[in-house]
């Protein structure tokens, strides 16, 4: 076994890697695996490292500690944004984090154990399959907490896994759904109780790499263009959504643990 620690006194995305099979874990269990901007940096080196690695058959993610996949962005770095365009250029970058994800070559697996909420949904849509225990929430509770939006292509993800109906959920009522809900929609592979989620993971990864990996290839990048083709123009939206006194005041509330005021303004 090979691995890749890149040291962070804030949260850490590590490689490791077992022969054809690469596994990746968001390492901040303090803070339920929240994404720092240094980890979010630190998953695309890994995945320019991934791509590079034509040894590589497939690729599991999951997120450290037992209760969170990833529990979202940091909400705390939030605060150094002053206008829409902070937010423009935020989501920008999401994108490309999430585009290095989707284009791996190889099939990847996201392995969900507790919370998978806002980015960390996002990174776990753009992975190809996924696993979860009975534990398992899914969801982008913004409306309730930050009163900013998602950029058009992660609506156009959850839109084709989760549904018009259970996405406007998520994102009108702020709900939480939870693991068989996330299975009925076909959105999960499994659902394994903790006990048995390491031998069902690695049986998932070892059926992978068994596959033809061109076959997988190709139909992951059709997918991919498939979505690519309904992007529409966003940033007008993006940027009145994180230039509202709305989304400031949800950050300043939700790192002061308070309940936001919102005024629609």
């Amino acid at each position: 076994m090979s691995e890749q620690n890149i040291p962070s006194g804030d949260g850490a995305v590590r490689l490791t890697r077992e022969g054809a099979i690469a596994r990746v874990v968001f390492d901040r269990p303090q803070a339920r695996n929240a994404m720092t901007w240094t980890m979010y940096e630190q998953l695309a080196q890994i995945c320019a490292t991934l791509r590079a690695d034509a040894s590589i058959r497939a690729v599991a993610f999951s997120g450290a500690g037992g209760k969170a996949f990833i529990a979202g962005t940091d909400i705390a770095q939030f605060q150094a944004f002053t206008s829409g365009e902070d937010g423009v250029a935020y989501e920008k970058k999401i994108a490309q984090f999430l585009e290095a994800i989707e284009s791996l070559p190889m099939p990847t697996l996201a392995v969900v154990d507790g919370f998978c909420v806002g980015g960390g949904l996002a990174i776990a849509t753009a992975c190809d399959l996924r696993i979860a225990t009975p534990a398992a929430r899914f969801g982008v509770p913004i409306a309730r907490t930050l009163g900013n939006c998602l950029a058009t292509g992660i609506y156009a993800r959850l839109l084709a896994e989760f549904g018009v109906g259970r996405t406007k959920r998520m994102v009108m009522l702020a709900e939480m759904l939870n693991a068989e809900e996330a299975r009925e929609a076909g959105y999960l592979s499994l659902i394994v109780e903790p006990g048995d989620l390491a031998a069902r993971v690695d049986e998932l990864l070892g059926r992978l790499v068994q596959h033809a990996p061109i076959t997988m290839q190709v139909g992951k990048e059709a997918i991919r263009r498939l979505l690519a083709a309904v992007a529409v123009e966003d940033e007008d939206l993006i940027r009145r959504a994180y230039g509202s006194e709305d989304f400031r005041e949800g950050v300043k509330a939700f790192v002061a643990k308070q309940t936001p005021v919102w005024t629609g303004r």
